[in-house]
């Protein structure tokens, strides 16, 4: 019994001294205190209010003003392409022929005619001229000169129409020829050599990249808000951060009728500089007014979901706050701070993943400086 009695006190000892404050372990580390952050002063950001612009957004594709889908105006097969798409043309230059040969046949036929019509009333003008002469002179009657002026008449009526025939059949010669209507670049070839066309099936595009504008759609809620002049900015897919600035240049009178959105089409300021490729996506916002506001940039602003927070200097602590964040301004690239943040509070320009809320900071220098003291 005495054994029993010594062995359960010495259980009580060892199971004390695990709980002691010297032991190690999980437990331990996870109540372990994190360790002191050294900031120093360009790593931290100042609250402050700056203007924000105001105005409605803007979505739509940049496209070429000068733009023309060249249709086949004559049936006929594709016997020769002479430029595919992303070529240059100039004004003038042969783009695509087609089988011509029908056409050729039909214009020599129309040319016989002419030529046939031609004769027959020269012919009959001359008749006239001699029965006109007789008919002065008393020999015929004149009931034969009027028939004669009526033959010549028709003749010349079949001379007429005959001259009509050939240049609608030279017309349609030359349409097997499809030039380029200015100068530009091939976009898109939709035929190739071999494929049967008719009237109507378009053969090619070109466009204009010289012309390029800012096709775009705005919410008619907002269309009381636009105008011709307006200044506007926006951003293009493909080209980063590259912003782009241009000016309104008129507003459609009618919004769509499924999408209730209204078009307006904004010219680029700088034409030098705007993009070379059509269809590109663009989206910005027309400037219509400014409002002062807490701004703050993208680094400092941490998202989780639909969440965004940021790490604020509070004394010698780190504490995360939730923020509510507005639209962001397409000029500067801040946001507006709607909620959770005051003007002169302190914040961590990048924050990192290891931070936890509490932790204390010093700044590098005053860090430095007490290092030297001692």
């Amino acid at each position: 019994m005495r054994h029993h009695a010594l062995l359960a006190v010495c259980l009580a000892c060892l199971l004390a001294a695990c709980g002691k404050p010297g032991a190690s372990g999980p437990a331990a580390a996870a109540s372990a205190p994190a360790a002191t952050l050294l900031v120093a002063p360009e790593d931290v950001l100042t609250v402050a209010s700056s203007a924000i612009a105001g105005g409605p957004v803007i979505t739509g594709s940049v496209q070429p003003e000068r733009r023309a889908d060249l249709a086949a105006e004559v049936a006929a097969v594709v016997v020769q392409v002479l430029r595919d798409n992303g070529e240059p043309v100039r004004r003038g230059d042969l783009l695509m022929r087609l089988d011509d040969t029908a056409l050729r046949e039909s214009l020599a036929s129309a040319e016989e005619s002419v030529r046939a019509s031609n004769q027959a009333f020269e012919q009959a003008e001359r008749q006239v001229q001699r029965l006109r002469t007789l008919q002065q002179q008393g020999m015929i009657s004149t009931q034969a000169l009027e028939d004669a002026e009526i033959r010549r008449n028709n003749t010349q009526s079949e001379l007429v129409a005959a001259r009509a025939r050939a240049v609608s059949a030279r017309q349609q010669v030359t349409r097997t020829l499809v030039r380029a209507p200015f100068d530009g670049v091939v976009s898109e070839r939709r035929v190739s050599v071999g494929d049967t066309v008719q009237i109507g099936r378009e053969l090619v595009k070109v466009i204009d990249p010289a012309s390029m504008r800012f096709e775009g759609l705005v919410s008619a809620d907002r269309v009381a808000e636009l105008k011709p002049g307006q200044a506007a900015r926006f951003h293009v897919n493909g080209f980063g951060n590259a912003e782009f600035s241009g000016r309104v240049r008129r507003v459609d009178a009618a919004a769509n009728a499924t999408t209730r959105q209204v078009e307006l089409i904004v010219d680029f300021a700088d034409a030098a500089k705007a993009p070379r490729v059509a269809g590109l996506f663009a989206e910005g916002r027309i400037e219509t007014g400014s409002s002062d506001a807490l701004t703050l940039p993208e680094s400092p602003i941490v998202r989780s979901g639909d969440t965004a927070s940021v790490w604020r200097l509070d004394g010698k602590l780190l504490q995360k706050v939730a923020v509510t964040l507005g639209e962001r301004d397409p000029r500067s690239g801040q946001y507006a701070v709607l909620k959770g943040l005051a003007a002169g509070d302190r914040v961590l320009r990048n924050p990192g993943r290891t931070l936890q809320p509490g932790q204390g900071f010093e700044f590098a220098a005053s860090a430095a400086s007490a290092s030297a003291a001692k």
